[in-house]
């Protein structure tokens, strides 16, 4: 299949049948209606088209979504990055730091008064609940790969490591010493943006599991310890995060719950027939997405104490997320090495310019321009980019087109952000209410 007819195909599968869109599957307004069609950006302009020549009416077509999302995307998924080797990425520096280090099992942790406790203040502490979360899951894999390789969980820790790696972890603030080599390496900076957003992907999920048994029946109960900081931003076991956040706790829970459904079953690979990995993935997306949703305005004060290129990484990351959860992406051992590749090896400065940053390379500067510039179009269209491209990932044929169609994509060298990215930046983000009220009839 053509490059052509999947954008054709997934044009047609962000469209719905039950007449949202108009006949000819067309979102339309009179150019007298919005503000927006009297000057229209240049980027947007390619994207209206006349209906009839001399006609007022201008159409938007569902496609212009598609192609213009798949094409910012399309370095997320870098063929040159899938193409590396499993020898390569299953090294000793494809695990996150420390990990050999991380307790491996719950009494690893301290016992005191009949109680587990977790420091998840400490890296190698919230290491350790990551690690207990794959090896109680780790059954559930063996399908998929040696060496628990194919668990979706991977994603979590990996991406943890990376932000200890690279200092994202440490006080940003610079008044304490957290997380500095000169001070106390290991500790996790409640100022740090970073480590905030990643408690609700790490605490969260294992209270989770906790609460839905994948560890069994325990004999002690978990307390986390909080921060010395904003201690009212975060839960500390499973009681106390099931009265403040229930919603988010289901959605965790309904992830284990799912594993544990499947377990009696999960005998041999041969009769691993119940569990489906999309069902997996469906809804450990779900809750991953759920638990960035409630962390993002909560941590919104955080950013100051990060540089602006910094911040705006930050935040062009959270955007990013709702994409790739869509298509239902596999977050194991091995895909999530291979994409970390291509993410910031420290942390941004003032002084950095995408996608121009020296001591980063050419792919790492892509990668950057193109979250930069997918949150940039995702808001010029008042979220109406995401709302299509999710409708588009709404069924498994969608998500594998999608899927298929970034990897033919990414060996395109016709992809220029820095022009999109150009054009992004002088658009009028504040006259887009048609395009608000529009996107609310394909919710």
């Amino acid at each position: 299949m053509g490059r052509t007819e999947h954008y054709s195909q997934l044009a047609d599968l962000a469209s719905p049948r039950q007449g949202h869109w108009k006949e000819g599957r067309e979102l339309e307004t009179s150019a007298s209606e919005s503000p927006f069609f009297a000057q229209p950006s240049p980027f947007m302009i390619k994207a209206l088209q006349a209906q009839t020549p001399g006609s007022q009416t201008f159409t938007m077509r569902p496609c212009f979504g598609i192609h213009t999302l798949l094409i910012v995307t399309v370095t997320l998924y870098p063929v040159t990055a899938a193409a590396q080797s499993e020898k390569g990425a299953t090294g000793e520096d494809a695990y996150p730091p420390l990990w050999d280090l991380a307790p491996e099992n719950l009494l690893g942790f301290l016992v005191k008064d009949n109680k587990i406790v977790i420091n998840a203040w400490n890296y190698q502490e919230r290491l350790g609940v990551y690690k207990n979360l794959l090896n109680s899951s780790a059954k559930y894999f063996i399908a998929f790969g040696s060496q628990n390789f194919g668990n979706i969980l991977w994603g979590l820790p990996l991406q943890h490591g990376w932000q200890f790696r690279t200092g994202r972890l440490a006080d940003p603030s610079s008044v304490t010493s957290c997380g500095y080599e000169d001070g106390d390496l290991l500790c996790i900076s409640v100022r740090s943006w970073w480590s905030c957003m990643n408690y609700y992907l790490a605490v969260i999920p294992f209270l989770g599991a906790v609460e839905a048994g994948l560890f069994g029946q325990l004999q002690y109960e978990i307390e986390i310890l909080p921060p010395e900081e904003r201690r009212a931003d975060f839960c500390y076991s499973v009681a106390d995060c099931r009265s403040r956040i229930p919603k988010l706790m289901d959605d965790w829970k309904a992830y284990f719950e799912y594993l544990l459904s499947t377990g009696h079953k999960a005998v041999s690979p041969a009769t691993f027939s119940s569990f489906k990995l999309d069902d997996a993935l469906r809804l450990m997306w779900r809750a991953h997405v759920a638990s960035i949703a409630y962390a993002l305005p909560k941590f919104q004060d955080s950013l100051k104490y990060l540089s602006d290129p910094e911040a705006n990484f930050g935040e062009d990351w959270a955007n990013a997320v709702d994409f790739i959860a869509a298509t239902h992406f596999s977050t194991d051992f091995l895909t999530t090495n291979n994409f970390q590749a291509f993410l910031p090896q420290r942390m941004l400065v003032e002084g950095d310019v995408l996608p121009s940053i020296s001591d980063f390379s050419p792919q790492q500067n892509r990668v950057l321009l193109s979250m930069r510039t997918l949150h940039k179009a995702n808001q010029l269209t008042g979220g109406l980019l995401l709302k299509v491209w999710q409708k588009a990932m709404s069924t498994e044929v969608g998500r594998k087109m999608g899927r298929k169609l970034i990897e033919d994509l990414a060996s395109s060298q016709n992809f220029d952000p820095v022009g999109i990215y150009n054009d992004l930046k002088g658009a009028d983000l504040t006259a887009l209410t048609f395009l608000r009220k529009r996107s609310s009839n394909i919710d």
